[in-house]
């Protein structure tokens, strides 16, 4: 059952909740078994005395351990001997005044026990309290001491979190967030290039940002996504009914193509129409990689306070996402209720490393932004939760359940359901100013086991990175694997003593092998994932992965390579697919996918992703742009290529300034 599902454990009346529960029902049956054993001399005044004030002494001892500091985490602890993993991600900090109402309410009954009239009434109505209380505590008691104990660590977790998020809305985090001074972003608008002919097609890409902008303007503006055949909106229930999926997307690429008008019109519809207080279900990855990683970018090119306000606000309410035993986030979040599930399909109800591990850089750039540090604390918990882990050979399986804190089946891949994990620790370690050790050392742990056994090389020489099933390979690399050939040279720099060349080779020769799945369709556009096995190389052999959506995972490793060797021939095929994508994605209302990439005659999707203008046409834009625009010692790109900018160190301040 989801965690937002689960009443607390602190709301009854007769005690202060579970201790008051556990209090009144192990002091009730105290007083039971006392009161059938006591001298017959006993009047039945002076039983029922002792029995109020024995109950009222138990009652207090077991309530009182709720106002010791942490008192959820000693109770748990000594109750239900939780493992040390559970209790870490439980031991947040409540905020102060957390049991106020509690202790208000504990002062009214005192105030109406004590008040004058007839002693025997009195005495009467005490003992009708004191039976039903008891009652009361020793039914909550049973079903207490029935849950498992993650379900009771569960509980406690959700009842803390809840007191962290209400001094969040106490605070209005994202209503009064503290002074930023916004310093104007190195390289966010570039030179024209000097070569006339580069020109020429970095012209041409803009145009095509234009096509598809102006046409989901016209037919889908304030929905999520457009379908350019039907002309109408689309919505994904990735989003739930958050609406505004491809503005917010779209929003730092028309700032660096210079689309002012573009760009403020989006900035106005945010303005106005944003809204995250929506019930919906949501994908948090999703929404965190699309809607928060294009607000923190927007608002890092622009400066404009809007920008950062909305990325805090969403920011904060996705933090009951994180309502779990190990702190191993949900990846379906309703933002109004707070409950939280994981996808039906996942391996026992398992989060998935690629949606919880893709959440680091825009959180901890949440905590710079706010000035408050639980975003970062959320994810850095992750990273414990994984290096407590044994890694078979090395690797990180895809499945993790968020309540044991436990590897789900062992299937590991590099594309889907895995991908931008690695990609962020990278990443965590070059937005850190390269100071995050633990990110670059997790990084390079994770590659040379993928090294061992997971890449390939087929009959021909194309190097390629197979999925591992449990032991066995399975010889497909999907199109969201062509990512790593650019995440390997962009960590080159950092690599081992010796291997710098190695890693630049090893992005060139995944760089090769995604041009070739490309190259071998008849569209010239690489399908969904392609083989090596039967024969084939590089070749899709099973319709469900024929399909073209408008990806942006090859021409990423093709800027990444251009950046990083300036050879010639990445500029080369990222022409080519722009001529593909001209030649049979687009039409009269914007780019669709393809159904077929293999096939002579289009059959389209109907689908204009939102990622096309974030990713796809920037990579393109910047492939022939000069490398002023968005240098790479200053930005990193999320996973959907929103920019965040590098976070400096004094250090390095200090030596600039004393040159």
């Amino acid at each position: 059952m989801p965690v937002g599902g689960l009443l607390p454990l602190f709301s009854s009346p007769a005690g202060g909740g579970l201790g008051g529960g556990l209090g009144g029902g192990l002091g009730g049956g105290g007083s039971g078994s006392r009161k059938g054993s006591g001298p017959a001399a006993f009047r039945l005044t002076e039983k029922f005395v002792l029995l109020l004030v024995f109950s009222a002494f138990i009652t207090l001892c077991f309530g009182a351990i709720f106002f010791l500091p942490d008192s959820s985490k000693l109770l748990s602890g000594v109750l239900f001997h939780s493992s040390p993993a559970l209790q870490s991600a439980a031991d947040h900090k409540p905020g102060p005044g957390a049991r106020a109402e509690d202790a208000a309410d504990g002062r009214a009954r005192r105030g109406e026990e004590g008040a004058p009239g007839d002693p025997a009434a009195a005495l009467e109505d005490n003992l009708a309290r004191i039976r039903e209380n008891h009652e009361r505590a020793l039914r909550e008691a049973k079903e207490t001491l029935q849950k498992l104990p993650e379900e009771i660590q569960r509980d406690i977790l959700l009842e803390k979190e809840k007191v962290a998020q209400d001094q969040l809305r106490d605070k209005a985090v994202f209503r009064r967030l503290p002074p930023v001074d916004f310093v104007p972003p190195i390289g966010a608008v570039g030179r024209e290039p000097a070569d006339a002919a580069i020109r020429e097609k970095r012209a041409k890409i803009k145009e095509m940002m234009k096509h598809a902008w102006n046409n989901y303007k016209r037919y889908a503006w304030g929905l999520n996504e457009l379908k350019p055949i039907s002309k109408e909106g689309h919505s994904s229930s990735l989003f739930g009914s958050i609406k505004g999926a491809t503005i917010v997307d779209a929003l730092d690429t028309l700032f660096i193509m210079e689309m002012k008008d573009e760009f403020e019109e989006a900035k106005s519809w945010v303005e106005e129409n944003l809204d995250f207080n929506v019930n919906a279900e949501v994908s948090v990855f999703e929404v965190n990689i699309r809607f928060v990683g294009g607000l923190l970018s927007a608002y890092y090119l622009s400066g404009e306070e809007i920008f950062r306000k909305k990325a805090v606000e969403l920011g904060v309410k996705l933090l009951p996402a994180f309502h779990t035993p190990s702190g191993i986030p949900w990846a379906l979040l309703n933002i109004k209720s707070g409950i939280g599930r994981n996808w039906p399909w996942a391996s026992g109800g398992s989060s998935i490393l690629a949606e919880f591990g893709t959440l680091h850089l825009e959180f901890l750039h949440l905590s710079h932004l706010s000035g408050n540090p639980i975003f970062a604390e959320k994810v850095m918990n992750i990273r414990t939760v994984l290096n407590n882990l044994e890694k078979p050979q090395g690797l990180y399986p895809n499945y993790l359940n968020p309540s044991s804190g436990q590897w789900g089946q062992y299937h590991v891949s590099v594309g889907g359901l895995g991908d931008s994990f690695y990609e962020y620790l990278l990443k965590a370690w070059l937005m850190s100013d390269k100071t995050d050790l633990e990110a670059k050392k997790m990084y390079f742990d994770a590659v040379q086991a993928i090294e061992t056994h997971l890449i390939r090389k087929s009959s021909t020489g194309l190097t390629y990175i197979a999925e591992w099933k449990g032991g066995l390979l399975e010889h497909k690399m999907g199109h969201l694997t062509c990512f790593a050939g650019g995440m390997f040279a962009l960590g080159a720099d950092d690599a081992p003593a010796g291997l710098t060349q190695h890693y630049l080779q090893l992005g060139a020769e995944i760089a090769r092998t995604c041009y070739e799945s490309y190259n071998r369709t008849y569209m010239k556009l690489g399908p969904e994932a392609f083989r090596f096995d039967g024969g084939v190389e590089a070749i899709a052999t099973r319709q469900n992965e024929k399909y073209y959506i408008l990806r942006p995972e090859v021409v990423e490793t093709y800027m990444y390579m251009w950046r990083l060797t300036h050879d010639p021939k990445y500029r080369k095929w990222a022409w080519e697919a722009v001529e593909a994508l001209e030649n049979h994605c687009r039409v009269n209302g914007g780019y669709s996918g393809l159904r077929d990439v293999y096939q002579r005659h289009e059959s389209y999707d109907d689908v204009q992703q939102s990622f096309f203008l974030a990713e796809t046409l920037k990579y393109l834009y910047l492939i022939f742009s000069d490398d002023d625009l968005l240098p790479l010692e200053h930005w990193v790109f999320n996973t959907e290529a929103h920019l965040l900018p590098i976070l400096s160190t004094n250090k390095k301040e200090v030596e600039v300034n004393e040159k």
